[in-house]
C-alpha cells in the first residue's frame, strides 16, 4: 500500500470517529455555513442525545423566537457582542392566547444538558415600548376583553421547563422587564452560570431549584427586587452567588422570595447607590416551611456596609465554611458542570 492511500484511508478513519463522538453545525445568518438560521440547525438534529451536538453560531442578529426540546446540544457563538438572538415579546401579550410560557421568551428550553456560550439572548420589549399600550384580550375577564400592557412587565430572554443541567458561560442576557433569565424547574433544575451579564426588571434572574452564578454582573433597570429563588420542593435546594457585582437604578433592591429559598452571596460587591433593604420575603399565602434562609460572606457595598450582609454562615445548616461553598457542595454527585460539555 502506497504511503498516500494509506494516509488517505488513516484520515478517513479518523472523521468517521470524530464524527461518532461530535456533531458540529455551523450557523451564519449570511449563507456561509450549513443553516442561516438557528432554528432550522436545531431541527435538523435526531433525537438521540446520547452524544454532544454543538451549533456554532456565527456572528450577526438572529431575529428568532428559539424553541428547543432536544438534549445534550451546544450553543456556541462567535462573540457575546456580536452573536445575538433578539426577540420582542410581553408574557402578558402571549398568555392573552395562549396558555402555558411555552413561547414567552427568546430562548425557549426544553431540553437538559444544555451549553450556552459566548452569546447575547435579548427581549427587547420594554427597550422598544417606552408607554403602555392597550392590547385586545381574550383571555382578560373584563367586559372589554383588554389588557393594559406596562413596559416593565414580565419579558423573558431565557425560559427553562424541565430542564435540567444547563451550563452558561460568558453569556449576555437583556431585557427592561421582570423574569429575564427564569431557568425554571423545582424539582430538578441544575444551573450553572459564570462570566455572564444580566440586566432587568423585577426578580431578573429567578432560578428554581440548585443554581450557581460566579463572576456575574447584575444591572437593575426597575422594581423591586433584582434576584429571586424557589427552593420550595427540598429544603437543600439553593442558589449560590459568588464573586458577582450588582448595581442598577437609584435605590435598587436586591432581592426577594416569596416561597421557600436559600441564598447564599460570596465575595459579592454591591453599587452604592443599593437600597438599605434586605432580601425580604413578599407578603404571601404560601406555607414558608424552613424559614429565612438568607446568608452572606465577605459582602461589601461603595461608600460603606450594610449591617444586613454581615458575615453569618455560621446561621445556616451545618454551619458550613467559605471554602467549603463549592460546585460539589451545591451540586453533590447529581452533577459536575466542570467536566460536562
Amino acid at each position: 500500500m502506497n504511503r498516500y492511500l494509506k494516509n488517505s484511508i488513516l484520515f478517513l478513519l479518523c472523521m468517521n470517529v470524530i464524527s461518532l463522538f461530535a456533531q458540529r453545525i455551523i450557523v451564519d445568518i449570511n449563507g456561509h455555513g450549513d443553516y442561516t438560521s438557528i432554528q432550522a440547525a436545531i431541527n435538523s438534529l435526531n433525537n438521540d442525545s446520547s452524544k454532544t451536538r454543538t451549533i456554532y453560531i456565527r456572528n450577526g442578529i438572529y431575529n428568532e423566537k428559539i424553541f428547543v426540546e432536544k438534549s445534550n446540544i451546544v450553543f456556541e457563538g462567535e462573540d457575546k457582542n456580536k452573536t445575538i438572538l433578539t426577540q420582542s415579546i410581553a408574557r402578558d401579550i402571549w398568555r392573552c392566547d395562549n396558555t402555558d410560557d411555552w413561547g414567552v421568551a427568546t430562548l425557549n428550553l426544553k431540553g437538559s444538558d444544555i451549553t450556552l456560550k459566548n452569546l447575547t439572548i435579548q427581549n427587547t420589549y420594554g427597550f422598544d415600548h417606552v408607554n403602555e399600550t392597550k392590547v385586545a384580550c381574550a383571555a382578560d375577564t373584563s367586559s372589554s376583553h383588554s389588557k393594559t400592557i406596562k413596559r416593565d412587565g414580565h419579558q423573558m430572554a431565557l425560559r427553562s421547563f424541565s430542564t435540567t443541567r444547563l451550563k452558561v458561560i460568558n453569556c449576555v442576557f437583556r431585557a427592561f422587564g421582570g423574569d429575564t433569565v427564569s431557568p425554571w424547574n423545582v424539582e430538578a433544575g441544575l444551573f450553572y452560570f459564570k462570566d455572564c451579564l444580566m440586566e432587568g426588571g423585577v426578580d431578573f434572574y429567578c432560578p428554581r431549584g440548585w443554581a450557581w452564578a460566579e463572576n456575574c454582573v447584575f444591572i437593575a433597570h426597575t422594581g423591586p427586587a433584582s434576584i429571586w429563588h424557589d427552593g420550595s420542593k427540598y429544603e437543600d435546594a439553593k442558589t449560590v452567588l459568588k464573586n458577582c457585582s450588582f448595581k442598577g437604578y437609584d435605590g435598587f433592591m436586591l432581592g426577594r422570595y416569596h416561597r421557600d429559598a436559600q441564598f447564599y452571596l460570596i465575595d459579592c460587591l454591591f453599587a452604592k447607590n443599593m437600597a438599605d433593604k434586605p432580601i425580604y420575603l413578599v407578603p404571601t399565602t404560601n406555607v414558608i416551611q424552613w424559614g429565612e434562609r438568607i446568608y452572606y460572606y465577605n459582602c461589601h457595598k461603595e461608600g460603606g456596609n450594610y449591617k444586613w450582609f454581615a458575615n453569618n454562615l455560621t446561621k445556616a445548616k451545618g454551619s458550613p465554611d467559605v471554602k467549603d461553598i463549592s460546585l460539589q457542595w451545591l451540586f453533590g454527585n447529581k452533577w459536575n458542570p466542570l467536566i460536562n460539555n
